[in-house]
């Protein structure tokens, strides 16, 4: 069986090609197939703006499309950023500003305490679905540091480590992010309900 990626993020789709790649699941981009439309993420949740992305990818490549919406909680902002991760600050931000605004809204705050989270999905072409979670707990940092990853990796400091998310090997990255424990969930349900080995899927 062969996925399509209903992400066009350039990070995502490296990321989710590694860790499905580990897991034997076959995928194909976007990109691969010619698809390139824009997606409006209206959703409230992450669960919702997942399932918008993947049922629009599978409409058109007939193929089951698993998508993910994923973002950045903190604490001492109530939530912030949140479903609006890709957008905080400003649509028209690069991923470093978005990361400086995070630090100047957060400057002098003392509660640092923050989570990556995402909600993973696969959309069925026969109109069934399969969800999965994962979080990583750890806290926003007072610099960027590190050149790995993408997105708010620079700013943000898993527990457990004295690095940030971009200062990570992908490897360690892969074994503790919100994404790798949301997509080895998934498989394990894929598992379960397609009855096959993951060399086969």
């Amino acid at each position: 069986m062969k996925f399509v990626l209903a992400t066009a993020n350039p990070g995502k789709v490296k990321e989710m090609q590694e860790l499905l790649g580990e897991l034997n699941i076959d995928v194909v981009t976007r990109t691969d197939l010619g698809i390139d439309i824009d997606i409006e993420e209206t959703g409230t949740t992450f669960f919702e703006n997942a399932k918008l992305k993947a049922e629009a990818i599978c409409r058109i490549s007939k193929m089951p499309s698993i998508a993910d919406d994923s973002g950045l909680i903190t604490d001492a902002l109530h939530g912030e950023p949140g479903v609006y991760s890709s957008s905080f600050g400003g649509e028209h931000l690069s991923a470093e500003e978005r990361c400086s605004y995070l630090l100047k809204k957060m400057e002098n705050m003392e509660q640092r305490s923050a989570k990556f989270v995402c909600t993973i999905i696969c959309v069925f072409p026969e109109g069934n679905y399969i969800t999965a979670n994962g979080e990583c707990t750890g806290v926003i940092t007072t610099g960027p540091k590190g050149s790995g990853g993408f997105g708010y990796d620079p700013v943000f400091m898993p527990d457990g480590f004295e690095k940030t998310m971009a200062e990570l090997r992908a490897e360690e990255k892969n074994k503790i992010s919100h994404r790798g424990k949301a997509l080895r969930e998934f498989y394990a349900l894929l598992k379960a309900e397609t009855g096959s080995a993951g060399e086969s899927l």
